[in-house]
């Protein structure tokens, strides 16, 4: 029998309704596309089929990023926390546990079972990708930067949690943009060893953190920076180069802006040009505010520009 990716999404869209992998009678529910691609024993009773069904999603399922592992984990209950009645609680669940709104939940479900068809069909097909393989080596879950304006030199603080796309993931390459009459200083908190600080372009400086051990698929890895950047412009942002999940952003003024605007997904030589206006955000009674971010574009610039 063919089965092509479409057909099986269709299928596991609808094994993922009311309670999921332990719904009744579940042989009802599994589609024969699944039964030939997931090589399921055809005369097993109700419970061995339940038994195999979700054995072998969640076998699939740690090929995933977290953030796809979790959500379909959740949508086809294969998880003893999140057994709930209704295919809408669980998405519900899934928004809570990965901090973001329903609607953000139910894309990375689809987008997780899409993931998961591809892997199943690769897998019975004896192809070489038993895994899905992403683009890039990691991606940051969270990145919290503290920036401080109040001393002799700009400071921003930040502290980084990455996950390995990939097995032997041994480095991270990050970048700085610092005008180009003096070069940033960089230095580790911890998690890791500067390697080398290299001039990408005029203003922008590459650098690589090689980390304490090679990451495996699916680990995660904190480490924190210290940058100084003498000169500074009055904006930050953050351009990442892998997907990045949340950034949290805090700033404190030496003196108090005249006005501060939120950057939200702008093109990169938009960042620090007051042309492009943004929403108006407020600076506290002591001189500071905090921006938060949640899946960041590649390539594009998220944080804040101030008129002093």
């Amino acid at each position: 029998m063919y089965v092509d990716v479409p057909r099986l999404v269709d299928e596991l869209k609808a094994l993922r309704k009311g309670r999921g992998v332990h719904s009744s009678p579940i042989d009802r529910r599994v589609g024969e596309g699944l039964r030939e691609v997931l090589a399921l024993d055809a005369g097993a009773g109700t419970a061995k089929l339940r038994d195999e069904v979700a054995g072998v999603l969640r076998d699939l399922a740690v090929g995933l990023p977290d953030d796809l592992r979790i959500a379909v984990s959740a949508a086809f209950a294969l998880d003893d926390d999140v057994r709930l009645p209704l295919y809408q609680e669980r998405v519900a669940w899934t928004a809570r546990r990965l901090d973001r709104d329903q609607r953000t939940a139910r894309r990375r479900i689809d987008e997780g079972i899409v993931r998961l068809a591809e892997l199943a069909i690769a897998r019975h097909n004896g192809g070489t990708a038993a895994r899905f393989e992403p683009l890039t080596e990691w991606h940051t879950a969270a990145l919290t930067v503290v920036l401080t304006l109040d001393s002799d030199v700009p400071e921003a603080l930040e502290f980084r949690t990455v996950v390995a796309n990939r097995d032997d993931v041994r480095g991270v390459d990050l970048a700085l943009t610092a005008p180009a009459s003096g070069g940033p200083e960089i230095s580790v908190l911890y998690g890791g060893t500067l390697a080398r600080v290299h001039k990408e372009a005029t203003d922008r400086y590459g650098f690589r953190l090689v980390l304490p051990e090679p990451l495996t698929r699916g680990t995660r890895h904190e480490f924190g920076l210290r940058m100084r950047v003498r000169d500074m412009r009055p904006y930050y942002a953050c351009v990442p180069r892998h997907p990045c999940a949340e950034f949290d952003l805090r700033v404190r003024f030496a003196a108090r802006p005249r006005r501060v605007v939120r950057l939200a997904g702008v093109f990169q030589n938009d960042a620090g040009d007051r042309a492009v206006d943004g929403d108006e955000v407020a600076v506290d009674a002591i001189g500071e505010l905090r921006q938060r971010f949640h899946d960041l574009t590649p390539g594009l610039a998220y944080g804040v520009r101030w008129e002093p």
